[in-house]
């Protein structure tokens, strides 16, 4: 199965983030990335600030049963303590009309894509709504998007090619 992960950062050494950020996560699969992309440096998106180096991560894992919902919400702890971890303090925060006010940060790791999984729950949405809006993650995710992922949300990448 085919895990794919948005890692940015925007503060401090951001390429260093990124590489522990992989490397957090490698220890959560217990297996080294199948690719990561180059860091793309990307303006900040939704917010005045310094620009972000982006980067997308895949790892292919094998299917061994687990559960994609109980896993995937474990992925995105990890994901969490990660950020976390680096120094992220703020917990999402939204406008009157709910829009999310985001801000800067020494790493975000957002999940994109769970194999072929869509899952919707109230934390967590796969894949990730936002990815045809952000060219900062299609970028870097067409480097290492496979065949099958793209056809698979073939609606995510149409006009992205």
């Amino acid at each position: 199965m085919e895990i794919y992960l948005s890692i940015g950062s925007n503060l401090g050494d951001r390429r260093r983030h990124i590489l522990t950020a992989v490397e957090k996560l490698s220890d959560f699969f217990r297996t080294s990335p199948a690719a990561l992309s180059e860091m793309h440096e990307s303006e900040a998106w939704g917010f005045e600030g310094p620009k972000f180096l982006d980067a997308v991560v895949r790892y292919d894992i094998p299917e061994a049963g687990q559960d994609p919902l109980l896993h995937s919400h474990a992925l995105l702890r990890q994901c969490k303590r990660i950020e976390k971890e680096a120094g992220r303090k703020e917990e999402p925060l939204f406008d009157a009309e709910g829009r999310r006010i985001y801000h800067d940060r020494p790493v975000d790791v957002d999940i994109l894509f769970y194999g072929k999984q869509t899952i919707k729950t109230e934390i967590l949405t796969i894949p990730h709504p936002m990815i045809p809006e952000r060219d900062f993650i299609l970028k870097p995710l067409s480097e290492v998007v496979s065949e099958e992922i793209r056809a698979a949300f073939s609606d995510f990448f149409r006009g992205n090619d």
